[in-house]
C-alpha cells in the first residue's frame, strides 16, 4: 500500500514513519512534487485535517492522510488551538509561539492543557478521521532539546519531564499524534 502523508514537516514525518508498518509506503508532499502551501482555513483542527487530505486527493489524485494538531490550554479558553502553529503571528516560529504562550499564562497556577491531533484519511473515495489526545500541563519554562513545536514546555500527565526531554519512542507511545496514528494503522490493516 502507498499513501501520501500530506506534510512538509520533517519532524512529523519522522514521528509517523516510526509507527507505520513497513508494508505501507509513505510518500511526503515533496515526493509527489507538491510544493505549494496547502490551505488551512477551517475553524477547527478536524476541519483543517480534512481540508488538507481533500486538497491532495483532488489536486494530485493520491490516497492520502493529513493531520492537524493544536495545543489547547484550559485557562486560555482552548488557545492557541487551531492557531497553534501561528500563535505569535504568521511569520513566527516555535520559539515565538512558546514565548507568547508563557507570557499569556504568566504566574497562573492552572496550567492544564492538552495536545489534540486529528488525522483525516482519504482512501478509496471515503474520508475517515482519527483523534488522539494527550493531557498534561504547561511548564513555567522550557526544558529539553528533543521534539519540536511546544514540546519543551508541555509535560504529559504522569511525567515530570517535557516532551522535549523524553525519547521519540516514548513520546509516540503516550502522545497525541502517536495515538491518532495507531487508530489509523488499525483501520488500514483490518
Amino acid at each position: 500500500m502507498q499513501l501520501v502523508f500530506a506534510t512538509n514537516n520533517r519532524n512529523k514525518l519522522k514521528e509517523v514513519q516510526t509507527l507505520v508498518p513497513k508494508h505501507i509506503k509513505l510518500l511526503s508532499l515533496a515526493d509527489i512534487l507538491c510544493n505549494e502551501d496547502i490551505p488551512e482555513t477551517q475553524p477547527t483542527i478536524e476541519g483543517n485535517a480534512k481540508q488538507k487530505a481533500e486538497y491532495v486527493k483532488t489536486n494530485y489524485g493520491y490516497d492520502c492522510f493529513a493531520d492537524d494538531t493544536g495545543l489547547e490550554v484550559d485557562v486560555l479558553n482552548g488557545e492557541p488551538g487551531v492557531f497553534s502553529a501561528r500563535y505569535a503571528g504568521s511569520k513566527c516560529n516555535s520559539e515565538d509561539n512558546m514565548k507568547k504562550l508563557l507570557f499569556e499564562l504568566g504566574d497562573n497556577t492552572n496550567r492544564d492543557a492538552q495536545f489534540k491531533t486529528v488525522i483525516a484519511l482519504h482512501l478509496n473515495g471515503k474520508l475517515s478521521t482519527f483523534t488522539g489526545i494527550c493531557k498534561g500541563e504547561i511548564a513555567t519554562e522550557k526544558h529539553g532539546v528533543e521534539g519540536f513545536g511546544y514540546d519543551p514546555i508541555f509535560k504529559p500527565n504522569g511525567y515530570d519531564k517535557t516532551f522535549a526531554e523524553i525519547s521519540l519512542e516514548e513520546k509516540n507511545k503516550i502522545g497525541h499524534r502517536g495515538k491518532a496514528v495507531v487508530q489509523l494503522i488499525k483501520f488500514l490493516i483490518t
